[in-house]
């Protein structure tokens, strides 16, 4: 009996047999071409002329001015820059280095040591100003410059002289000439109606077989050969002698031919109105932009191809750097590839989207196609597997996997891994163990698991599941079997080992384990290397983790996708780029491939590497180049010193010293490095010989502030592969202000010191007289004290305090006579104590009041009442505060406020904190009131108490830092506010 899983096992096997056809068809790959145009800086698409001048830059002309491109930017001149026109059809160099422009208006201008010259500020510019358009510039051997034109004029200029040379020929005109330096030194005009030759001062006619197409379709060769297109191919010319080097199509020759190129091999690279030729001396040709109207083909000095076209210009990379696509373009199903592996025939399996896998032969490149009957369950091909002991290919999407049997055999079937239960899986990845055994490892959204044998059994079971025996919970991200058949995985608490049946949890001891791995690979020498989200590769021996590798050590990115081992070298593929790694077990070298970047910098979903071949399934298709012939880490970049500007000016680049005004103590450098593969390019600079370098990634430095002195600007650029470049330098000197020299410091120096001693006899004088106040102020102090001491023992209060005690005695009452006795005994030892110090401590001074007012309230009875309260936050015994000062204001308040009132009064005494750094006093009373009493009293009686201490308080304010602040008021109609604020001492 068939139960139902079987028959959806069934169903899905046959839906596999059905759905698995092969078509075969042959295609090649496509060459990579990096393209520039408007959106990279050039000014327009229309482009018509290419030079690389002898620094390296490549310069373009366009209509709408031209452009020097360094490999990243593209530095553009108009005719706000001193063009005479924004139309440049050509650009040509001289041996001296300038950089001639050849403008549509047919006027003339050249570029040079940072500056356009032209007709306004350069006379023999005027002088070779002339009513036609110049199509071809040529400087021969003796240094004259030679310019054919449009018109039946041809110009030579020697330097000092100008000549023209016009046929009367009407059939042999000097219209569109091209010129000619043979071997030998002689002088040939070539047009498409003539040849001739320089014979003395004038030319005349030789005998020809035949004519280029046109002033576009000739070149001087480095041989002293002429190169060029007649209507039936390639003529090399030497001197009289003609040979047709290659025969080309005439249908190539009748499209528009435009510049070309022959390169040491004698291959032609010809542009036409429908892209670029590649002809090669065989007559194999390769063909490049196809339907896209170019006008010239140029090589570069590291062997890079340069066309220029009417939509911008495109470079053909060298032969070791060229990358190579295959997508749909080329045959394959989609351009979305998402995994890659190979076979033991050389083919390359290509996981894709919409359920395909296609295989590549790279014998013949031959495409066949395997499409998958479920294209929403294996919408997604993301990993494939190759089983060398089965022969199969082991597919995973997001929601299923499977296996291609028999790979080698055209009856190959595919088999499905199915769960019993029919529950759904998500696959984040899965591994096949190898060495004969037949265990298999899935990463899934719910744990890992272990299918122990594929082959067998291609199947497995949730609902049997053995926790830590063939599953282990947590969603996991990545499983890998090494060498020794040892599973190692990932999952969201970190990396773990399964081995012999014994769990082994890295991130329980190591920090970096914790974090999330998305791929594990082995070495040779079976160090296990991991690619971390955000921590960049990890390499991990016997346990521990032996080295780590990161942006600082050359990384492209921190975030690590995927990894290939090949041999002992490591290939990882991050955010940023791809990197091989070289290590030993110590040291690291981390190399990078900035070429690809084009291609490769982001999007990459897996690679592998063969022994010659670097593959990678990319968003645009299935990439790959060849990374033994590679050569591009060994050469520095050259670095040059573009400009040079001092407060606004520029200075003139050929002059070996600048002197600089000291007023004009800024300069800023422009610079730039040539490298056409490498755009990520550092920097380091300094201004003197013995200073330490520093690293920068800027193309502009500014110095301000600069001090007098000779300078030397040093600045050496290098690439991720590279070493330092030589460093270009710039000299200046910096001159001093008169203020900084020498002999002025010196005068300077004596007018400081004679004024100094001036200026610290005054101080001096002025610290003695100050001084001398000071002990005049403190002397007056001790007279106030010792005055206030004698204000304070008022004569009616201690004549008062006598009636008291004979009173007492009289009527026989010792104990209060005892009593007032002793407390007015205490007060005056206590007016002794005090009045020989100017600060006493505010325990003190309370003990002093209570003496005082005590003897007071033994004479005045219930007619005074008073009250003292101290703030629980002040330190009594610390708190100092100025010595008989309270006690007169006191006094005034019971004899001037209270006492004239019959039913008595009283006084309060509140003492605060006010702030962290003042003491608060306040003396209230509900006396008459202050100013009741002055206008009340008779005479002119004032209280000399008040008076003395007013004046020794002004007194300590001038010797003290912080002042003691006292204000007096009446409160309403009556009563009285005295309120004394004391700076807290230290």
């Amino acid at each position: 009996m068939i139960n139902k899983n079987n028959i959806g096992t069934l169903r899905l096997f046959i839906i596999g047999i059905l759905s698995f056809f092969s078509s075969s068809a042959v295609y090649s790959q496509s060459t990579y071409l990096q393209h520039f145009s408007t959106k990279n800086g050039l000014p327009s698409n229309a482009c018509f002329y290419t030079l690389q001048d002898s620094k390296g830059y490549i310069w373009v002309a366009t209509d709408a001015g031209v452009s020097r491109f360094d490999g990243k930017i593209f530095e553009t001149f108009s005719i706000n820059d001193g063009l005479p026109d924004n139309q440049i059809l050509q650009v040509k160099e001289d041996k001296s280095g300038k950089i001639w422009f050849l403008a549509l208006n047919g006027q003339l201008s050249y570029f040079y040591n940072g500056k356009i010259y032209n007709e306004t500020n350069n006379h023999l510019l005027k002088l070779l100003k002339f009513n036609a358009v110049i199509v071809s510039f040529f400087q021969d051997s003796k240094g004259r410059i030679w310019l054919g034109t449009n018109k039946n004029v041809l110009v030579m200029y020697s330097g000092k002289h100008i000549t023209k040379y016009i046929s009367a020929d009407h059939d042999r005109q000097f219209i569109n000439t091209f010129i000619h330096e043979d071997e030998t030194g002689k002088i040939w005009a070539v047009s498409n109606t003539s040849v001739r030759q320089l014979d003395g001062d004038k030319f005349k006619v030789v005998p020809h077989s035949s004519l280029p197409i046109s002033y576009k379709t000739a070149v001087n060769l480095p041989d002293k050969t002429l190169a060029y297109l007649d209507p039936s191919g390639l003529k090399i010319r030497k001197g009289n002698e003609e040979k047709l080097q290659v025969k080309l199509n005439t249908g190539l020759l009748n499209n528009d031919p435009g510049y070309f190129h022959v390169d040491q091999n004698k291959d032609l690279w010809l542009s036409n109105a429908s892209g670029i030729y590649h002809i090669e001396s065989d007559g194999s040709t390769r063909r490049y932009l196809d339907n896209i109207s170019s006008s010239q083909v140029i090589r570069d000095a590291k062997g890079n191809m340069w066309f220029t076209t009417s939509n911008g210009i495109y470079m053909l990379p060298q032969k070791n750097e060229r990358l190579y696509v295959i997508n749909k373009a080329n045959g394959l199903s989609s351009d979305l590839v998402k995994s890659v592996t190979k076979d033991h025939k050389n083919r390359l399996w290509l996981g894709l989207d919409e359920a395909n896998i296609n295989i590549v032969d790279q014998q013949d490149y031959k495409i066949s196609k395997i499409a998958l009957g479920d294209k929403k369950k294996y919408n997604i091909i993301k990993q494939l597997a190759f089983d060398t002991s089965h022969q199969a290919i082991y597919f995973a999407s997001d929601y299923g996997l499977g296996r291609i049997n028999d790979i080698y055999k055209g009856n190959s079937n595919i088999d499905f891994l199915q769960e019993t239960s029919s529950s759904m899986f998500v696959i984040k990845s899965f591994s096949i163990s190898s060495g004969g055994r037949k265990t298999m490892a899935l990463a899934l959204s719910s744990g890992v698991v272990i299918i122990p044998d594929r082959i067998r059994k291609f199947d497995f079971s949730s609902l049997t599941f053995k926790e830590g025996e063939d599953f282990f919970h947590n969603r996991s991200y990545r499983v890998f079997y090494d060498q020794q058949q040892r599973l190692w995985f990932s999952n969201i608490n970190g990396l773990s080992e399964l081995y012999d049946g014994k769990l082994y949890n890295f991130f329980e001891k190591q920090p970096l384990l914790t974090k999330r791995i998305n791929d594990i690979q082995e070495l040779p020498d079976h160090t296990i290397v991991l690619a971390t989200d955000g921590n960049g590769l990890l390499f991990m021996k016997e346990g521990r983790i032996i080295k780590v590798i990161t942006q600082e050590d050359g990384l492209a990115d921190n975030i690590c996708k995927r990894l290939f081992v090949k041999n002992n070298q490591t290939w990882v593929v991050t955010n940023n780029g791809i990197n091989r790694i070289y290590f030993d077990g110590e040291n690291a070298t981390v190399e990078s491939f900035e070429y690809t970047n084009a291609l490769l910098t982001d999007d990459v979903n897996c690679l592998y590497i063969d022994d010659k071949n670097a593959y990678f399934a990319t968003n645009n298709g299935l990439v790959y180049f060849a990374y033994n012939q590679s050569e591009h880490n060994k050469e520095a970049p050259k670095v040059y010193i573009t400009s040079v500007v001092n407060n606004k000016n520029k200075l003139g680049m050929n002059h070996p010293d600048h002197v600089l005004d000291p007023s004009n103590n800024s300069i800023t450098f422009y610079y730039s490095a040539i490298d056409f593969q490498n755009k990520n390019i550092l920097y380091r600079y300094r201004l003197k010989a013995d200073a330490p370098w520093t690293e920068t990634k800027s193309r502009r430095l500014e110095f301000s502030s600069l001090e007098p002195g000779e300078y030397v600007f040093e600045l050496s650029a290098k690439s991720n592969n590279s070493n330092w470049s030589a460093p270009a330098k710039v000299s200046f000197i910096l001159e001093a202000h008169f203020w900084q020299t020498t002999w002025f410091l010196i005068l300077v120096f004596l007018l400081a010191g004679f004024a100094f001693y001036k200026v610290a006899v005054i101080v001096t004088r002025r610290q003695k007289n100050k001084e001398q106040e000071q002990l005049l102020l403190k002397n007056k102090i001790l007279m106030l004290e010792q005055r206030a001491l004698q204000a304070m023992m008022n004569p009616h209060f201690v004549f008062n305090v006598m009636n008291s005690i004979q009173h007492y005695i009289n009527t026989k009452d010792t104990n209060s006579a005892n009593k007032i006795l002793t407390g007015f005994a205490k007060l005056i030892r206590k007016n002794l104590e005090i009045c020989t110090r100017s600060f006493i401590s505010l325990e003190e001074e309370l003990d002093y009041l209570e003496l005082y007012l005590s003897l007071e309230k033994k004479r005045f009875g219930d007619k005074l009442v008073y009250q003292i309260r101290v703030s629980s936050a002040i330190d009594k015994e610390e708190t100092m505060v100025p010595s008989m000062i309270l006690q007169p204001y006191i006094e005034n308040a019971i004899w001037h406020g209270i006492m004239p009132k019959e039913e008595g009064g009283k006084i309060d005494i509140l003492i605060d904190l006010q702030g962290p750094d003042h003491l608060i006093i306040k003396i209230i009373d509900d006396g008459v009131g202050i100013d009741n009493s002055l206008r009340d009293k008779k005479g002119e009686h004032q209280s000399k108490g008040m008076d003395l201490t007013k004046e020794r308080i002004n007194l300590l304010n001038q010797v003290e830092a912080n002042p003691i602040q006292i204000n007096v008021q009446q409160t309403g109609i009556s009563g009285t506010f005295v309120s004394i604020s004391i700076p807290l001492m230290p």
